[in-house]
């Protein structure tokens, strides 16, 4: 059951997400399946860019991993990508570290409420 609280609502907003996909929970889900097997490789690239300190690899996956996250009306998650996306683009790696943390930080929560979802 999704907890009905601000915070779980801007971890994962479900009536956004269910707008997204014509309010079929069940595609919902699908979609949230593809998700938890997709990301933990585009995450590690991302990681990898960071480390690497390569502005253009950094960008490109941080913009891939907001369209994902945006699905969910993931807020924060997608904040979090849209800030390391701008410092790819700018070329600007200040504090990329700790904004990777803030990012890895929201995605776990929100694939915590997807696991959820998948559990009702």
């Amino acid at each position: 059951m999704m907890i009905a609280n601000d915070q779980a609502a801007t971890v994962f907003d479900r009536d956004t997400a269910l707008s997204r996909v014509g309010g079929d929970v069940d595609l919902l889900r699908e979609i949230g399946v593809l998700f938890l097997q997709e990301y933990p490789p585009a995450v590690s690239e991302l990681r990898t860019a960071v480390t690497e300190r390569d502005p253009k690899r950094i960008e490109r996956k941080a913009h891939s991993l907001k369209g994902s996250v945006s699905t969910f009306g993931a807020g924060p998650a997608f904040q979090a990508a849209l800030t390391l996306e701008t410092q790819g683009r700018s070329g600007d790696l200040t504090q990329v570290e700790t904004n990777l943390q803030d990012f890895e930080f929201s995605l776990a929560r929100l694939c915590a409420e997807i696991q959820n979802l998948l559990a009702e």
